[in-house]
């Protein structure tokens, strides 16, 4: 898939203020800092899209970015930040599942997790909610620059082997570096078949 624009569109503070244009909704979300605003500015090809900070948290509302005029990338708040008030994460939580779990537009879901870490009690968990309510999803490792080929090929190995301790069918994974565009294309192409597939 070749992307030739990639525009804001608005900001959501609740599930009934989001676009209700009808077009297929690609998600992304994963833990405060995994790297997931780097991620969607690599892929999208506009470093400035998605507002990157040093400070976790920063994604507070359901973001959505038009692509191509033809689907939307949503890029929800992270989870899990411990410094930011508890009544704040717990809308944060609100907002994360009411979309998740009830958007009828979002056609799949990308959960970033950070390569260099052991699997985190809180992806893991998040994961299983996804299964437990048949949510499309996918797994991207970010920062795989900062392993060697064989760490990250270690790392990808590691998380099989605890999903499949609760998982009979795994997940696809993507193994992606900002920095050096890695996974742009995997992640573009499976978007692309995705949508091919609804068009069929």
């Amino acid at each position: 898939m070749n992307i030739t624009s990639a525009i804001f569109k608005c900001s959501s503070e609740k599930l009934s203020q989001v676009p209700a244009d009808g077009l297929p909704e690609f998600a992304f979300i994963g833990r405060s800092n995994v790297g997931k605003s780097s991620l969607i500015n690599m892929l999208t090809d506009k470093p400035s899209l998605a507002k990157v900070s040093s400070t976790p948290g920063k994604t507070r509302l359901i973001n959505h970015f038009i692509i191509n005029n033809e689907w939307y990338l949503v890029d929800l708040p992270g989870y899990g930040y411990a410094r930011v008030a508890r009544t704040v994460r717990e809308k944060f939580s609100k907002l994360i599942t009411d979309y998740v779990l009830r958007s009828d537009k979002m056609h799949f879901l990308f959960v970033l997790v950070d390569s260099r870490l052991e699997p985190q009690k809180i992806d893991l968990e998040f994961i299983d909610m996804l299964g437990r309510n048949g949510v499309p999803f996918g797994i991207v490792f970010t920062k795989t620059d900062k392993l060697s080929e064989n760490q990250a090929i270690s790392s990808m190995a590691r998380y099989k082997r605890v999903l499949k301790g609760s998982w009979e069918e795994l997940p696809i994974m993507f193994a992606t570096s900002s920095e050096k565009k890695k996974g742009r294309d995997d992640i573009l192409d499976f978007i692309g078949s995705c949508l091919a597939a609804e068009d069929a």
